[in-house]
Parts: structure tokens; C-alpha cells; sequence
């Protein structure tokens, strides 16, 4: 029993952090918030929610040795992406005056992974090992889906006359969240299917069972059980986030960097791991997996939560953001076109990473 404590803390402390805040929360969470009372509740529900994420992954990952490539990602990014649309539902329900959150954080996730995550990746593979290789084909059909809902759910609305700002039209919107939904269900199936060697990439695949500890039982049971937590908790955080962000006159932006880093951050020290153990497939996998996820599905649920509790919801990218992305696809196509990375490639994706962190605040 001790041991089981000592290993499902996180699960723990998000359950006590629950119970204290059905007794305490009306007067922790009371606006107008002192300075020194919204420090404590945001650093302690973003302490809670954080660890509570790394033992999600931590179960996904118990699974992912278990089942093996590709099942084993696919298991860990749908767990992640799961947090992220509560994260940005909580987000949406509570800060009814930011209508560009959800595209605030999905812009913020393609940014985080696609330079920030990969950029790192692949300073530390060249290092440790020169060059890296993974499968072409994994890469290539990633990013031809990337580049369609990308443009799709993030830039065409910015162009559209069908409404007066960057929302998508009812019609249209409707179309998208059907057609995102399904294309990444088709995109699933072969993932896990008919085209999993795409996914794999020579005798990487070295999970080995018998080191494994449990059973994928059980660890299907507590990953459930300690993402319920992380949702419940989001809606709290999430006033804390929008009162910080509307009294400090901060980028709104930042909103959206604050989820990506909660959701991202223990999927990102499992791909900085299969760098360092040459690994690329599985780099790839995350991380290009987790942008298309991010697409996929988050696009499709927005829409539907706008839907439902009638908040606006602005998918389009301004111009220089949607310049960034732009620049951040056709980056990735190059670099990702020879099958194989090495440091030069890593330092270009961190150049691009650097240069939207400086236009938050320009």
C-alpha cells in the first residue's frame, strides 16, 4: 500500500487538491484576487495539474512498452490531447471575452512542437549521435494532412467574407469539424492498421515486457482516473489564468502558451528521451502526432463547445502568425524530405521558435 501511494501521489494530490477546493473554493477563487492569494491558487493548481499529466503519460507510457509502435503513441497523444481540449473548454467557458483562446493554444501547440519540441530533439540526437533516421513515409503523411487542416481550420477563415471577423461561417464550420473528425479517424485506421510500418522505423521498437511491472488493466484504469482530476481542475485554473491575464495587460496570447506548456510538457520529455536513445521514429511520431492531433480533434471539439454554449470562437491566424506557420510547414517538408536529420536542422527550427516568442511581445 505504501508503495502504491509513493507511485500515484500525483493522483492523490489532485483528489485532496478537489475535495479542498469544493470546501474552500468560493473564497480561494473570490475576484478580485489579492496578488499574493492568485500566486498561491495558480502555483498550486499548476504544481497539481502538471504532475498530475507527467502520471498520465506515465501510464500511457506502461502501455505504449506494452503494445508496442505505433499503438504505444497513439495511446500516449490521444491521452494528452484529451487534456487539451479540457484545458481549452475550461478556458472557453470562463473567459467568455476571449474568443481567440482555443486558437491562441492550438497555434501555441503547433509552435511548442513543431520548432520548440523538434528544434531540441534534434540539437540532442545530432549531438549524441551525428545524424538520425526515421521512416519517410510517417513523415510525409503527417505533414500532407498537417498542411490541408492547417489551412483549413487556421488560415482560410482570416480570408473568408462570409463573416466579419476570423470565424468560421455556421456552414462551413460545421463541414470542417465533420471533415477534421473524420480525415484524422481515416488517418487513425491506418496508423494503427494497414499502414503501421509507415510508423516504425528499423528494430527501434525495443519495449521489452518482461521489465514491465502491473498490468495494462490497471494501468488503463488510473490513466482514466487521473485525467478526470486534471479536467475538473482546469475550469479552476482557468480563472485564475483569465483574471491574470485581463488585470496585468499581458498578451492574451500567453493564455494559450500557458496550456500548451501544461499540456505538452510531459509528452515532451518522453520525445527529448527517444532523441537521446536514437530514436527519431519515435520523436516523430510525438511529435508530429501530437500537431496533427492538436488539429484533428481540438478543431472539431471547439467548434462543437462554441456551438453549445454559444461563445464566439475565432479559428483564423493574423497575418504574421499565419506567416509563422507557413514558415514552420514548409520548414518541416524540407527538413523531413531526406529521411534522416542532424544538428544544422535542429538550430533553424529553434530560430523559428526564438522568433515567435520575440512577437508575443513586439
Amino acid at each position: 500500500m505504501i508503495t502504491w501511494f509513493r507511485r500515484e501521489y500525483a493522483f492523490i494530490a489532485s483528489v485532496l487538491t478537489l475535495i479542498a477546493f469544493s470546501i474552500w473554493g468560493v473564497d480561494l477563487l473570490a475576484q478580485p484576487f489579492t496578488p499574493a492569494r492568485a500566486g498561491l491558487v495558480f502555483g498550486w493548481l499548476f504544481v497539481v495539474i502538471l504532475a498530475s499529466s507527467f502520471s498520465v503519460v506515465r501510464h500511457a507510457e506502461w502501455l505504449a512498452h506494452r503494445f508496442g509502435e505505433p499503438y504505444g503513441t497513439l495511446i500516449l497523444t490521444l491521452s494528452v490531447i484529451c487534456i487539451e481540449v479540457a484545458m481549452i473548454a475550461s478556458v472557453m467557458v470562463v473567459g467568455p471575452d476571449n474568443p481567440t483562446l482555443a486558437r491562441d493554444t492550438m497555434f501555441a501547440v503547433l509552435m511548442l512542437v513543431m520548432n520548440g519540441l523538434i528544434g531540441i530533439c534534434l540539437l540532442i540526437g545530432g549531438y549524441f549521435h551525428r545524424e538520425q533516421y526515421f521512416n519517410l513515409r510517417s513523415a510525409g503523411s503527417y505533414l500532407a494532412l498537417l498542411v490541408v487542416l492547417a489551412t483549413l481550420g487556421l488560415i482560410l477563415p482570416t480570408w473568408t467574407t462570409s463573416t466579419p471577423d476570423a470565424s468560421h461561417s455556421p456552414m462551413f464550420a460545421i463541414f470542417l469539424g465533420v471533415a477534421a473528425f473524420g480525415i484524422y479517424g481515416v488517418f487513425l485506421g491506418l496508423q494503427a492498421s494497414t499502414h503501421k510500418d509507415y510508423f516504425v522505423h528499423g528494430d527501434e521498437d525495443d519495449h521489452a515486457e518482461g521489465k514491465l511491472e502491473g498490468s495494462a488493466i490497471y494501468h488503463g484504469i488510473m490513466l482514466v482516473l487521473t485525467m478526470i482530476p486534471i479536467v475538473l481542475l482546469a475550469k479552476k485554473i482557468a480563472v485564475v489564468l483569465q483574471y491574470g491575464l485581463d488585470s496585468s495587460g499581458l498578451p492574451m496570447e500567453l493564455g494559450g502558451v500557458v496550456v500548451a506548456i501544461l499540456v505538452l510538457s510531459p509528452e515532451g520529455l518522453a520525445a527529448l528521451g527517444a532523441a537521446r536513445h536514437n530514436n527519431l521514429q519515435r520523436v516523430m511520431n510525438i511529435s508530429l502526432g501530437s500537431a496533427l492531433a492538436t488539429i484533428g480533434l481540438t478543431i472539431p471539439a471547439v467548434i462543437a463547445i462554441g456551438v453549445i454554449t454559444s461563445e464566439p470562437v475565432q479559428l483564423g491566424l493574423d497575418p504574421v502568425d499565419t506567416i509563422l506557420l507557413l514558415l514552420t510547414l514548409g520548414l518541416c517538408i524540407v527538413n523531413f524530405s531526406g529521411g534522416r536529420t542532424n544538428v544544422l536542422q535542429g538550430f533553424i527550427h529553434l530560430l523559428v521558435f526564438a522568433a515567435w516568442i520575440v512577437l508575443i511581445f513586439d
